[in-house]
Parts: C-alpha cells; structure tokens; sequence
C-alpha cells in the first residue's frame, strides 16, 4: 500500500476510532457534522477517533453507524462476531412482546381456544386499525402477541380436517400481520421465522389466497435481503404464480388480487436487478389484473387494487433509477384514492426517492413531510427516507439544511 492509500476499515487490525475516522471521511462527513447529528461535539468525535475516549456503548456505536450508513455493525466494530444489519431503525417497544408470543410454544393448552370465526373478526379488524392508524406499529405491536397466542391455541386443538386447515388459514395470515410489524426492526432471524412458520400454516391450510398472501410476504422477504436473494424471490413467485394462474377463470376477488399483487412482485425484483423491460411487462400484466376488481377494491394485506398501481409504477421506474419518469408517474398517479395512511406514506417516501434522484431535493423534502404528517412510525423505520433527510441535512444549502434537521428532530435522527 502506498503511503497515500486510504486504508481499509474492513481489514484487521484497526481501532474502533481508526475505523469511525476512515468511515466518516469516506462519506464526506466533518466531525462537527456527525457530532451535531448525534447530539454531541465535533471535539467528542475526535476523541473517538483518536482513542482519547475509550468505545463507546452499543446503543451509541448502533447510533453512529446510523448516522454513517454504515450496511453492518461488524464494518464499524471489526469484529465479524457482532455481525448485525443496520438501517432496520430501533427496536420498536413492543417488539419484545410480539417476539415472546412468536417463539412461546403452545405444547400444553391452558385454555379453550377461540372460534376460528371470532379469530377472523379480530384479524380483520387488525387489518383495519392499521390501515386508518398514523402509528400502525404501535396498534398492531398491542393486538399481535395475543391473536399470535389464540391462533397457535386454534391450530392445536383442531379436530376435524376442515377446522384445522380454517385454523392454519387465520394462524398464517396472523404471522403475515405479524411480519409487516416486524419488517424493519433489528431481528432479522425473528423475521425469517414468522415469514417461514406462515408459509407452512398457509400449504397446511389448502387455501389459495392464503398460500398467495404468504409467499408474497416471503418473497418481500428474500427480496429485501439483497442481490444473493433475488434468485429466491423469483422461485417463490414463479411456482405460486403458476399454482394460481389456472384458478382465475373462477378466482374470487381476493385471489385474483394476490395474483396481481405476486405478478408486481415479480416486476419489483426484476427493477431491483434493473431488467428494465421485464420489470415494467410484470406492472403492465398487473395493471390489467387490478382493471378485473371492481374500482373500490382494496386488498387488506398488499393494498393492491386500482388504486395502488399509480404508486407501483413510481416504485419501478425508482428502482430502475429512472429519476425523470419516477416524477412524470408520480404526477400521474392518484395518491388520494389509496385508502390506507401507511401504504400512502409509503408512495410518499418513494416518490420522495425519485424527486431527489431528478435533481429536486426540496420537493423530496416536502414529499417526506407529508409522508411523516400521515404515518410518522413509515417514515421511522424507513432507511431510503432516513438516507435523504441525513444527506439533505449536510446540503451546501443553509435553507435546506434546517428544513432537513427540522425534519430530521421529528423523525428521531437528531435530538431537539
């Protein structure tokens, strides 16, 4: 190495300061910049770096690593052993309790279960408070750990054949509610449980739609685990595709829905791995999919029905980063009609995604604030909205940089 190469934070040896230094200045960061993010000095982060303060705790060294971007906890640390995925936002305070009612095991019943009827009702009724909540995690954290509870208790005291597939039909689709609380927080393990012990109560269930809503769920899953994964995400929604196709000259709504919303699936993956052709052929045979429901539909756990193919096409032509077209379909697409505060701020932070790749940072600015006015918790655990207001907050712009820190404060990135 030369004496002008920058060395490597990912090589052994380096000190915690050493690998914090060669982090921040890859990322252009000055120490004043980062110790204002994180409610410090700039003076306390060269102390850290120059080993004058000793490693910090975990929850500031998980801090730090936020603020930096930094893809895996081990990249800061050096040490493999404490290998954790990071821009999963913290912990929410329920996730403890939905993670105690997932891994308890129901061996030895301690009382009657439910109707598999009164556990649908309460299901459905889930589905609606998250929906219409601007704190959907906090609604669903408090209901999980007990419908988790009664559903196992429902499949285990099952007699006949019909009743336990109906149980395994409600107990799937409560790990599915389950997993869209668990997305984003920091367990990724608990989340590969959930998504797997529904894909197996959905098969056990015989159910179309509910085999369709889990392995949508599963490809999300193997999706968002990044390139080693897609190939993974394709299987899953090739042979569940190919299960469903042959159903839908008599399918219901909903199946036909989870039909349409596996075929956008697969046009995500595919923008992702930026088959720009094959991504926007899945959104058109989608498209004509959702023209089949009636205009009013929405499917309660994908939220895939007319309304929401405006805000699909702003998540392709995003993904493809195709900043221009992300804008003209975010201009095109009806935001209003898609009646769900979470699903809508979701649109919001991806047209946000595009408005900042066009070149108009403090539309991506506006965008994220009306996003954080209808569902703060999307916006909390989001790391593509969480990256813009970071990299806004250090614009040359000193207008900009207080409307980004002013957001910033209100979505927990930097102390008041």
């Amino acid at each position: 190495m030369s004496a002008q190469a920058t060395p490597d934070p990912y090589s052994d040896p380096l000190a915690f300061g050493q690998r914090l230094q060669i982090l921040r200045t890859r990322r252009g960061v000055t120490r004043e910049t980062l110790g204002g993010l994180m409610g410090r000095s700039g003076s306390w982060v060269k102390a850290l770096e120059t080993g004058r303060l000793k490693t910090p705790k975990l929850d500031v060294i998980l801090r730090l690593a936020e603020v930096l971007r930094v893809r895996d906890l081990s990249d800061l640390t050096g040490d493999q052993a404490v290998s954790v995925p990071l821009f999963a936002g913290p912990g929410h305070a329920r996730l403890g309790a939905v993670r105690d009612a997932v891994d308890t095991l129901m061996l030895v019943p301690d009382r009657e279960a439910p109707p598999t009827s009164h556990l649908a009702a309460r299901l459905a009724r889930a589905w609606a408070a998250r929906h219409a909540s601007p704190n959907h995690r906090e609604v669903v954290g408090a209901l999980l750990p007990e419908l988790i509870r009664d559903a196992q208790l429902a499949v285990r005291q099952a007699g006949a054949a019909p009743d336990r597939r109906a149980a395994q039909a409600v107990l799937s689709e409560v790990y599915s509610l389950a997993q869209f609380f668990i997305a984003y927080q920091p367990d990724a393990a608990l989340l590969w449980r959930v998504a797997e012990r529904g894909m197996v109560a959905a098969q056990e269930s015989e159910d179309p739609h509910t085999v369709g809503v889990a392995a949508w769920l599963s490809a999300q899953a193997h999706r968002d685990a990044g390139p080693a994964h897609f190939d993974a995400a394709d299987s899953v929604t090739s042979a569940v595709l190919s299960y469903l196709t042959p159903l839908l000259s008599d399918a219901d709504d909903d199946v036909i829905a989870i039909t349409g919303a596996l075929t956008f699936e697969a046009g995500y993956t595919a923008a992702r791995r930026a088959a720009t052709g094959t991504a926007w052929r899945y959104w058109d045979e989608a498209r004509a999919m959702a023209a089949r429901l009636p205009s009013e539909y929405f499917h309660p756990v994908t939220s895939f029905g007319r309304a929401v193919m405006g805000a699909h096409a702003v998540t392709v032509a995003v993904e493809l980063r195709q900043g221009g077209e992300s804008v003209r379909q975010a201009a095109a697409s009806d935001t209003l009609s898609i009646p769900s505060r979470p699903r809508w701020a979701r649109h919001r932070i991806e047209e946000a995604r595009g408005y900042q790749m066009d070149g108009q940072p403090d539309v991506a600015l506006d965008t994220l604030a009306r996003a954080h006015e209808a569902a703060p918790e999307t916006i909390q655990y989001n790391g593509y909205a969480k990256t813009i207001i970071l990299e806004e907050a250090e614009s040359k712009s000193a207008a900009r940089r207080r409307r980004a820190s002013a957001l910033a404060v209100k979505v927990g990135l930097l102390a008041a």
